[in-house]
């Protein structure tokens, strides 16, 4: 890997990222972009001209190819598992003024902030819909959104209970804070750390966040070293494509994860990849980085390659085709039934919605989850990785020894038929039962498949909570 990445606090060498690109321009022979999709399936990652030269092929036949090689190592790595959550929005308040965001200071509208039997009434709307992984999401504004709310929403939404609902982990994206507050939500028993760096470069950055106390560029990139420094050792990345050159964000994106790596053994748990979407008071006309479809599919199966075993997380911004295509060759979790607002799941009356951003994906999670069965993936709702201390660099040294294939495929298995025996009608829960048995017949390891196979009489006989 080249040596030259971000430098002791945390900075991106911006004319360095920009040479790359430049240099990569003429680096798009086939034999060269063959040398690199060989040397990606070894699933040790690529250095930065390399990913380089992937961001600039344009002939069909290498794309071709690059979408072939991610789908191989997506399928090596994560079998045909697709995770599934939903965010919980628990404040609108926010003191910044990021131009491309609906929650946005300037935006007039009438601001909320849920109440703990709000929340409460939200979590149970969640635990109808069978959600067991939810992440949480608030605007950022010290006075009306302080970490001791978020603590009490966080110890809320955890002993919520709605018959067999249980939310088991809650992964938390706030705005970029103290190594005293990441110890507070590390102590809370928080899952993921999420932040999105927006964007790498820096110039854009400032320029996207005008009079913002997120305008702070080095501290908010310098988040997950104090997020880690408190001892949350699974941290969560992504940047908002369409805001700079995608191109740069990718290779800011990679820089970022091996800073981690070196300093703290492990990079990030998960990558998200939205892109701007219209929201109140967001024209994207003003925007001259947008990202187009092809240039979407690129960047995904790219960072397949680049970090083969960090999860990619893709929300319901994108619509049902999109999200279809990229689960081939990169993406490993999906929202599904989300809703984009504060109190957004129990229609409150008299209270006027405004949603951070618009999305595409509109179906329930019972109707994606059926789609999923359709395609022959494995809807799951598994949290046992965390809860059994499989968390940081000790995933990431099972997930690299490809052993993690014994404990996620039962486990999703588990969740997706405790699922239809609690959510489903008889009609869904026969197609599931049917689709469990038979992906557990598909597993090599006599005790593993016993295991799968065996809780699913426990299930229906009332069991919960079963994983490796």
């Amino acid at each position: 890997m080249s040596t030259k990445r971000f430098d002791e606090n945390v900075k991106l060498d911006r004319e360095y990222i920009y040479s790359l690109i430049e240099n990569a321009k003429n680096t798009t022979t086939d034999e060269e972009i063959d040398r690199i999709l060989e040397k990606a399936k070894n699933k040790k990652g690529l250095d930065h001209s390399e990913i380089a030269s992937l961001l600039e092929i344009e002939n069909e036949d290498q794309i071709k190819k690059l979408f072939k090689v991610a789908g191989e190592i997506k399928k090596n790595v994560y079998g045909n598992r697709v995770v599934l959550f939903a965010p919980l929005y628990i404040s609108d308040y926010c003191v910044n003024n990021c131009v491309y965001c609906g929650y946005k200071c300037k935006n007039k509208f009438q601001r909320r902030r849920l109440t703990m039997d709000e929340i409460r009434q939200e979590v149970e709307v969640l635990e109808q819909m069978g959600h067991k992984r939810l992440a949480l999401e608030a605007g950022e504004d010290p006075l009306n959104c302080p970490i001791e709310y978020v603590l009490e929403s966080i110890k809320t939404i955890y002993d919520t209970y709605n018959k067999n609902g249980v939310i088991r982990r809650i992964n938390v994206n706030i705005a970029a804070t103290t190594v005293e507050n990441y110890k507070k939500l590390k102590d809370a028993e928080i899952g993921t750390y999420i932040l999105f760096q927006e964007s790498y470069d820096e110039e854009v950055y400032k320029k996207m966040h005008p009079n913002c106390v997120k305008g702070n560029y080095e501290y908010h990139t310098t988040s997950f070293d104090r997020a880690m420094e408190a001892g949350i050792d699974d941290v969560g990345a992504g940047v908002l494509f369409g805001l700079a050159d995608p191109k740069f964000e990718v290779l800011g994106l990679m820089m970022h994860n091996e800073h981690l790596e070196k300093k703290f053994g492990v990079g990030f748990h998960t990558i998200s990849v939205p892109r701007l979407r219209a929201a109140e008071g967001v024209s994207l006309e003003t925007f001259p980085n947008l990202v187009s479809d092809d240039m979407f599919k690129k960047i995904v199966a790219i960072i397949r390659l680049a970090v083969p075993y960090t999860g990619m997380i893709l929300s319901t911004r994108e619509d049902e085709d999109m999200r279809k295509e990229l689960l081939e060759y990169g993406i490993s979790q999906v929202s599904a039934g989300s809703c984009p607002g504060v109190g957004g799941y129990v229609a409150s009356a008299g209270n006027e919605k405004t949603d951070q951003f618009e999305t595409a994906d509109e179906r329930t999670p019972i109707e994606v989850i059926s789609d999923l069965m359709d395609n022959n993936y494995i809807p799951s709702y598994c949290t046992a990785c965390y809860r059994a201390g499989r968390t940081g660099e000790k995933f990431m040294n099972i997930a690299k020894s490809e052993k993690i294939h014994h404990m996620c495929k039962p486990n999703a298995l588990t969740t997706l038929m405790e699922y239809a025996a609690d959510y489903g009608d008889e009609e869904f829960l026969k197609k599931a039962e049917k689709f469990v048995r038979e992906q557990a017949e598909t597993i090599d390891r006599e005790d593993i498949r016993n295991f799968a196979l065996g809780n699913i009489e426990k299930i229906k006989n009332g069991e919960r909570d079963l994983y490796i």
